[in-house]
């Protein structure tokens, strides 16, 4: 019901631009070339060469190592601790207006000159917000009771959220605003896609990467059996 209903506002939405709105015939953007595709990727290898480009993409490649294991893992090690999914879910709904809200208000520090800057006054504020995630997952089953959790710890959890969002997307908005400004209108398109696949990467491998490490670095014990280990999934089975 909740993806058909927003499936529905979408259909409406989407429709009711292109019947309503029009066009501006009167501004007439620089026209965009157009390219084959064996053209197309030799110019995307041509402007990855390009000394500041190369360093951009291993900047914004490499950013996110610091807080991807906070960002893909917090909420799985909240359910393993005991906090209900649906929970979690439902701590994700007063997060949507601030959502919508935020990339309005950070808009208006990245459309000037620098919007990068935003970027790096963001970043130490989520470096340190990935402890604070720690310590969440830490205190979870410090406050548990039969019940389940307290009020205050999921009012916690929610302010922890609504300060993630801030540095989240001060740090995304920042890095659209800084590829749509050196992209060259020209090849706006493919310069624009170049940047954004760049960036998009950038955020996934670490998440994945850092995925994949939870279970070799994850400390077990094993109850009841002296002696033995619980460190893989085989040894835990037996």
């Amino acid at each position: 019901d909740f993806l058909f209903f927003w499936g529905a506002v979408f259909l409406i939405t989407t429709t009711l631009v292109a019947f309503l709105k029009k066009e501006n015939q009167e501004l007439i953007p620089a026209k965009e070339e157009t390219k084959g595709i064996t053209d197309t990727y030799r110019l995307l290898f041509s402007i990855i060469k390009m000394p500041a480009v190369l360093t951009f993409c291993i900047l914004i490649l490499t950013s996110k190592v610091g807080f991807s294991a906070a960002d893909a893992v917090t909420g799985l090690k909240l359910v393993e601790e005991g906090v209900p999914k649906e929970h979690l879910a439902l701590l994700a709904v007063p997060m949507v207006p601030l959502q919508i809200i935020l990339p309005l208000v950070i808009s208006k520090y990245t459309a000037g000159p620098q919007p990068l800057n935003t970027f790096y006054k963001a970043m130490p504020y989520r470096l340190l917000l990935g402890l604070e995630f720690a310590l969440l997952v830490w205190w979870a089953p410090k406050v548990k009771h039969e019940g389940g959790f307290p009020v205050y710890y999921y009012a916690v959890v929610v302010l922890s959220y609504a300060l993630h969002q801030i540095t989240l997307y001060s740090m995304y908005v920042a890095i659209m605003a800084f590829n749509a400004k050196v992209s060259d209108p020209l090849i706006g398109g493919t310069y624009m896609t170049l940047l954004n696949t760049v960036s998009n990467l950038g955020g996934n491998w670490p998440s994945t990467v850092a995925l994949w490490l939870v279970d070799p670095l994850t400390v077990k014990e094993c109850a009841g059996a002296q002696g033995h280990t619980c460190a893989s999934a085989e040894t835990a089975e037996v």
